[in-house]
């Protein structure tokens, strides 16, 4: 069965490649053609290569808008097997846990998530932080409060030297790039490389947990 893999999609090119890389790295070890779709910015869009029986796994990390909107409209009716995003359930806490640890110690954290008005995709990142190993403070690219920066000035108030900022990002984009600029002491790298991604991608094309009405 075909596995269509749909990301957020970015104009940077560094952060196309990482997700192109992704695609490459899961179609070498899944049964059954893989294709790459996105619901923003580049192109093929998934309302252009949603067809049935398929399994779609979204390549973001909470379940906001683009997957209860976007993929769940493009594909509804098709048949296909849509699973939840990477970051729910706590599928990506190995990965961030490898982040922080290769990062070093800090006196505090931040959780830069991409942000959303959606409280459903806020209370998944409020959940994602609460499960990490040290304390964090989630902070937000945008739509959401309080900004990275915001958090990381407020860490400082209260004291704090090392400032870190763990990347709840998939790949290299605006928002990333942003997180640079934040006023941290060390910022993380996307999740996309990691190898234990592959694995979460794979684990959620073989148990889908959803299907669009036939």
């Amino acid at each position: 069965m075909t596995l269509v893999l749909v990301a957020h999609g970015t104009r940077v090119p560094a952060g196309q490649a990482q997700v192109r890389d992704l695609a490459r790295r899961v179609a070498r070890r899944y049964d059954g053609a893989v294709r790459l779709a996105y619901v923003d910015v580049q192109e093929p869009h998934v309302r252009d290569v949603a067809a049935g029986p398929a399994v779609v796994v979204p390549l973001l990390l909470t379940t906001g808008h683009h997957v209860r909107v976007d993929i769940a409209e493009a594909f509804a009716g098709l048949g296909a097997a849509v699973a939840p995003p990477l970051g729910t359930a706590g599928r990506l806490l190995g990965v961030l846990a490898d982040r922080l640890a290769a990062a070093g110690p800090a006196d505090a954290v931040v959780l830069a998530a991409a942000g959303s008005s959606d409280p459903w995709s806020r209370a998944e990142v409020d959940a994602t932080a609460a499960a990490l190993p040290v304390p964090a403070t989630v902070g937000y690219a945008a739509s959401a409060a309080p900004t990275v920066p915001d958090a990381v000035r407020a860490l400082r108030a209260d004291g704090a030297d090392r400032v870190l900022i763990l990347t709840y990002l998939l790949a290299d984009g605006r928002f990333h790039q942003a997180l640079h600029r934040a006023g941290a002491d060390v910022v993380t790298p996307p999740l996309a490389d990691h190898p234990a991604v592959v694995d979460v991608v794979l684990d959620l094309a073989r148990e889908p947990v959803g299907t669009s009405p036939a």
